[in-house]
């Protein structure tokens, strides 16, 4: 499979009678209808008020973190990685994450919003072994504001379970990982491996 068949891989489902709306900023969207009280509230609930995120330079998302948590996994035992720590996210190419085959797990995000109104985000994750696609995860993580005081969100998706036997246990598991929204923009993306076996 070419990087070409990856790209519209990694991109969302069309959403059926979705129509792109015009952009609007959070600060444009704190002023509309402005003198509906219990509608100021609600935009305030979501983080949409006058100031908020007004500096709109920079991405509107950063991700922080990837995690990948399991009732099954030890106890003080944690499987997350730093997104800004590229040099970890290249390592476990050389050094895999292990994951327990046969159990539930779930992968959990964290994402600050910088500004602007974000909407329709998903995270998509592609996961090849030997250079074929074994799956594709697509989950929405929803739409958010921007936080005043820089706030992260956390993203729990549902959980999947793992394969297993003796033919998933070989070979290493190659993973693309995106956030983007239902306009095709790419807030983040980045590469990991792993593989399976009996324990964690």
């Amino acid at each position: 499979m070419s990087a070409h068949d990856d790209q519209e891989d990694l991109k969302p489902s069309a959403t059926p009678g979705y129509k792109v709306g015009a952009a609007k900023t959070a600060e444009e969207y704190a002023k509309l209808d402005a003198e509906d009280e219990s509608l100021a509230r609600w935009k305030a609930s979501l983080g949409i008020v006058p100031g908020a995120g007004s500096n709109a330079s920079g991405p509107k998302v950063t991700v922080l973190t990837l995690e990948l948590d399991s009732p099954t996994l030890p106890p003080g035992k944690k499987i997350a990685f730093d997104l800004k720590d590229t040099a970890r996210l290249a390592d476990t190419k050389k050094n895999p994450i292990i994951i327990k085959e046969g159990v539930e797990y779930n992968v959990r995000i964290t994402f600050v919003v910088n500004h602007s109104i974000i909407s329709g985000v998903r995270y998509i994750q592609l996961v090849k072994r030997a250079g074929i696609k074994v799956d594709k995860m697509e989950q929405m993580l929803g739409s958010y504001g921007p936080t005043p005081d820089g706030k992260p969100y956390t993203k729990n998706f549902e959980p999947e379970e793992s394969p297993s036997g003796m033919v998933a246990r070989s070979g290493t598991y190659n993973v693309k990982s995106r956030v983007v929204d239902d306009d095709g923009e790419v807030y983040a993306e980045w590469e990991w491996f792993f593989k399976l076996a009996k324990e964690w």
